[in-house]
C-alpha cells in the first residue's frame, strides 16, 4: 500500500471557551448560576462580588484606570399514592384539596419557607405521652415508616419480620404502638388505607352529628360504590334515602384523605423570579430582578498589582481575562433573558389583562425571529427561568403552547381551551354535568373547532373527572 499526503480545506464551527461558557451560563437556573459562580470565585482571585474586600479597596493605591477595573453585572431595574389519588379524583375530591391563597408581593424573590415536617410534629407529641422507652421507640419506628401523606403502607407483619430477632418484638406490640400513633394529630395519620383514614376521623366526631353512622358504614364497607357514584346500590345496601345519602356524603367530603400532606417534607425549594412584569402607563414591561443578578467586579488590589508587573503576570493575566469573560457572559445572560421575556410579554399581553382564556398560541420560532436568536437558545432561556406577574409566578415555558384552529381561520391556544373547559365545568348544573361532546359543541358555538377526544384529553390534564363522576347525588 502506497502512502501519500493530501491537503484538504474545509470549514467547521469551533466553539471557543468563551462561547461554551456563555451557552452553559444561559441554560442554568438562577440558583445553579450562583452555585457555579461560588466555585469560580474560589478559584479566581481576580474576581469578586461587590461589597467584598471593601476595606482593602479603600486602603490600596488608586490606579489611574480604576473605573476600568471596576465592572458590575448590575443593571438598572424598575423593581400507593397514585391509586389513592385516583380514587380521590373519581370521588370529585376537589373539596378535599387545601387551596391556599396566593399573595402578590413584588418586593423580592418568592421563597418557600421552611415548615415543620410530619415526623417532627408527631415525635414532639409522642414525647409528651407517658410511655415506656421500648413503646416510644416502636412508635417512632412506625413514624419513620409513614409515607408523605401520613399512611403506613407496609404491613405490621413485614415490619416485625425485618427487625432484629434478638429484640423479640411481636406483631401485637406493633399493633399497640400503631394505636398510640393513630391517637396523635393530625387525625387519620398512621392509617393503612383510605377507608381506615376516614374512619379514624369520623370516630372523633360527636355522636350527635347527623348521618355520621351512615358515613362510617360507607367508608368502612362501601367506599368503592361511593367512588363509582353508584347511587342505586348504595341506597339499597344501606337502606337509606337520597337525603340521608347526601348528608353522609357531605360529611365524608369534609374529611382529609391526606392527613400528612400539610406538613413539609424537610426539603426547602427555592424559586427566584428572574424577571418582574408590571403595567406602567398602560404598557406591560419586563424588568430584571436585581436580587437575582450576581454583582461581580474585578478585584482592584490584584488588578493594580498586575498593571504594575505586566511582564511577570503569567497566571494572573490569564485569570484576569477569564474574569472579564465571565462578567461579560453573565451580563449577556441577563440581557438575553430580559429581551426574551419582553418579547413574550408583548405577544401575551392579553393574558396579563384577562387571564388564561386570552392566552394566544406561541412557539419558540416566533420569539427566536423577534429577538434574532436561534430556537435552541430560546429553549435554554425559557427553561427554569421565572417571571413574577400580577397573576402569579410562571416559568417562561408556560407561555408557549400548541394551537387549535377556529372557524374564522385563526388559532386558539391549548391553554386558553383548557381554561374555557374549566370555566364550563365550574358553572355547569351539578345534576346534569356536561359531557365531553357537549363541551365540544359549546366550544364550537364560540368558533373553536375541537374534537370530543381532544376535550377529553384536556379535561384529563386538568384532573377533572368525567360527567358521570361529576354528577351530584
Amino acid at each position: 500500500m502506497k502512502h501519500n499526503l493530501q491537503l484538504k480545506i474545509s470549514q467547521h464551527l469551533a466553539l471557543t471557551p468563551q462561547l461554551q461558557q456563555s451557552i452553559r451560563l444561559l441554560q442554568l437556573s438562577t440558583l445553579e448560576l450562583n452555585q457555579e459562580l461560588e466555585q469560580i470565585l474560589q478559584d479566581n482571585p481576580l474576581l469578586e462580588r461587590e461589597g467584598e474586600n471593601e476595606e482593602e479597596v479603600h486602603t490600596s493605591p488608586q490606579s489611574g484606570n480604576e473605573k476600568q477595573n471596576e465592572v458590575s453585572t448590575e443593571q438598572p431595574s424598575e423593581a400507593a399514592t397514585d391509586e389513592r389519588q385516583s380514587s380521590l379524583d373519581e370521588m370529585d375530591w376537589n373539596d378535599y384539596s387545601a387551596k391556599g391563597g396566593d399573595e402578590e408581593d413584588d418586593s423580592g424573590p418568592q421563597i418557600a419557607a421552611a415548615s415543620t415536617t410530619l415526623r417532627d410534629h408527631l415525635i414532639s407529641q409522642i414525647s409528651l405521652v407517658p410511655l415506656s422507652s421500648r413503646d416510644r421507640a416502636l412508635v417512632i419506628m412506625l413514624i419513620d415508616a409513614l409515607d408523605e401523606d401520613g399512611y403506613l403502607e407496609q404491613p405490621l407483619e413485614e415490619i416485625a419480620a425485618s427487625l432484629d430477632p434478638e429484640l423479640e418484638i411481636e406483631p401485637e406490640e406493633l399493633e399497640i404502638a400503631l394505636k398510640h400513633l393513630q391517637n396523635l394529630e393530625p387525625t387519620g395519620v398512621g392509617a393503612r388505607n383510605l377507608g381506615e383514614c376516614l374512619t379514624l376521623q369520623l370516630k372523633i366526631l360527636p355522636e350527635s352529628t347527623p348521618s355520621v353512622d351512615t358515613a362510617l358504614r360507607i367508608v368502612s364497607d362501601h367506599l368503592g360504590l361511593l367512588a363509582a357514584r353508584d347511587i342505586g346500590k348504595l341506597k339499597k345496601a344501606l337502606h337509606i334515602d337520597d337525603a340521608e345519602l347526601r348528608a353522609a356524603r357531605q360529611i365524608i367530603l369534609n374529611l382529609n384523605p391526606k392527613p400528612g400532606a400539610n406538613y413539609g417534607s424537610g426539603d426547602i425549594h427555592y424559586v427566584v423570579p428572574d424577571v418582574y412584569i408590571r403595567k406602567i402607563k398602560g404598557f406591560w414591561l419586563a424588568s430584571l430582578n436585581p436580587d437575582a443578578m450576581p454583582k461581580l467586579r474585578i478585584n482592584r488590589v490584584y488588578a493594580d498589582i498586575l498593571s504594575r508587573h505586566r511582564e511577570s503576570g503569567g497566571q494572573l493575566s490569564t485569570q484576569l481575562q477569564e474574569a472579564k469573560w465571565l462578567i461579560k457572559n453573565v451580563q449577556q445572560r441577563f440581557d438575553t433573558i430580559l429581551r426574551v421575556s419582553q418579547a413574550i410579554v408583548d405577544r401575551q399581553r392579553n393574558f396579563f389583562e384577562h387571564g388564561e382564556v386570552a392566552m394566544r398560541p406561541l412557539v419558540l420560532r416566533e420569539i427566536a425571529d423577534a429577538v434574532g436568536l436561534h430556537e435552541s437558545t430560546i429553549s435554554r432561556v425559557t427553561t427554569q427561568k421565572y417571571m413574577m406577574t400580577p397573576r402569579g409566578l410562571y416559568e417562561l415555558k408556560y407561555f408557549f403552547g400548541s394551537h387549535v384552529s377556529t372557524e374564522t381561520g385563526g388559532a386558539c391556544s391549548s391553554t386558553a381551551i383548557r381554561a374555557l373547559i374549566k370555566q364550563l365545568v365550574g358553572s355547569e348544573n351539578a345534576k346534569k354535568p356536561l359531557s365531553d361532546g357537549q363541551i365540544a359543541e359549546v366550544l364550537g358555538q364560540q368558533g373553536i373547532v375541537v374534537a370530543r377526544r381532544t376535550v377529553a384529553k384536556y379535561r384529563e390534564s386538568l384532573q377533572i373527572p368525567p360527567a358521570n363522576l361529576r354528577k351530584s347525588l
